[in-house]
């Protein structure tokens, strides 16, 4: 008699709260490390500057004291020279001058050369702390978006593995879903938080300069600044990852979590949204809700930031086709030039092709945006 081994799909559901603790653990050790390295970077980045201070005062004073120890010597190679013109106090303090301006120039010399060690030593470190953040940084956003799929899309592992070949077409589907969505965040990362921490960087040091040129007034002004701008990385930082996959798309379909983003965003940015839909309104695969939910965040975004609008249309109408269509009444744009919003065009019009859609953008600066998507049904609810 043969015995079939049944599959008990609480065992995953067991696995994957292991993982998600042991994971969620790292990930808060990992943040942890990343503070405590900033923490050490800024009380290194004061060492530094009060040493950069000290080694400046003790060259001023070895110069000072190797002038001294000069005229001492010449000193006592007078008094040495003519010996008999002088009387025994004069030929002992000459001694005795030459002798302490010597000890002072050789102690102060020791010192900074000690003083020079210890900066380059903080230099090094510090740049060895710079990475560490980073790394932590990035280490910390990758877990989050591991953790959103542990979450979320496998809990469902159970239900949907039934035999080797759905087991397979699933892991392949989370893949696909998975360089997708790295690929989206990768394009937002670049377009904003990259681009910031760049003149972050470049803002710092132009500090430096302005601090050395100009004077510690002028540098508080430059830090001010420097201040915002990490703020704002911060807050751009904070809305992608709080723009992971929202869990209503699964609950509620695509219309209800659009509808309840809009509202949302509406009320935060005094902007009137409208949502309307037409046709025979219905849940599609999920892949096609996330990149229609996606599609239209983009691009209600875009007008948000970018137009200057105060009335944003959406409209979504199923027929043979998905048919979407975002109106603004803001300033518009000349789509020949490069905009701060291109690369999001550009990650737009890539997720269209990817399901053979098309995507027409009209827009005149002056007379708002229109942006038209289309995307064929029939082939992606053949595999739903």
């Amino acid at each position: 008699m043969t015995m079939t081994k049944t599959f008990d799909p609480n065992s995953i559901d067991t696995i994957l709260d292991k993982t998600i603790a042991t994971v969620t653990e790292s990930k808060e050790q990992i943040f942890e490390i990343g503070e405590q390295s900033r923490e050490e970077f800024e009380k290194l980045s004061n060492e530094l500057k009060e040493i950069k201070e000290a080694v400046l005062e003790t060259i001023h004073r070895a110069d000072v004291l190797e002038t001294r120890a000069r005229l001492a010597r010449a000193r006592l190679a007078e008094v040495s020279k003519h010996f008999e013109r002088y009387g025994e106090q004069e030929i002992k303090q000459a001694y005795e001058s030459a002798s302490e301006f010597q000890v002072q120039l050789i102690s102060t010399r020791e010192k900074e050369s000690a003083l020079r060690q210890r900066r380059d030593d903080i230099e090094r470190r510090l740049l060895n702390l710079k990475e560490t953040v980073e790394r932590a940084e990035m280490l910390v956003s990758q877990i989050s978006v591991v953790l959103s799929y542990l979450d979320s899309d496998l809990r469902k592992v159970g239900e949907m593995v039934k035999n080797a070949k759905e087991k397979q077409d699933f892991g392949l589907q989370i893949i696909e879903a998975q360089e997708e969505e790295r690929g989206r965040v990768s394009r937002e990362i670049h377009d904003g938080p990259a681009q910031m921490l760049a003149n972050v960087l470049l803002r710092s040091e132009l500090i430096e300069k302005i601090y050395a040129t100009q004077g510690v007034d002028q540098a508080r002004g430059e830090l001010k600044n420097l201040r915002q701008m990490v703020k704002d990385a911060l807050t751009e930082v904070r809305r992608i990852i709080y723009d992971l996959r929202p869990m209503a798309l699964d609950d509620l379909g695509l219309l209800p979590t659009l509808e309840k983003y809009l509202r949302n965003l509406s009320n935060s940015t005094g902007i009137d949204i409208q949502l309307k839909s037409f046709g025979n309104e219905r849940r599609l695969p999920t892949k096609l809700e996330v990149a229609t939910y996606r599609l239209i965040q983009e691009s209600v975004q875009n007008a948000c930031k970018h137009a200057e609008a105060d009335e944003i249309q959406v409209k979504v109408e199923f027929q043979q086709n998905l048919s979407i269509l975002v109106r603004d009444n803001g300033i518009g744009f000349d789509s020949s030039q490069k905009k701060d919003q291109s690369f999001g065009l550009v990650g737009m019009k890539e997720r269209v092709e990817l399901l053979k859609g098309t995507m027409k953008i009209d827009t005149t600066p002056g007379k708002g945006t229109l942006i038209f998507i289309q995307i064929p049904l029939s082939e992606q609810e053949a595999w739903k």
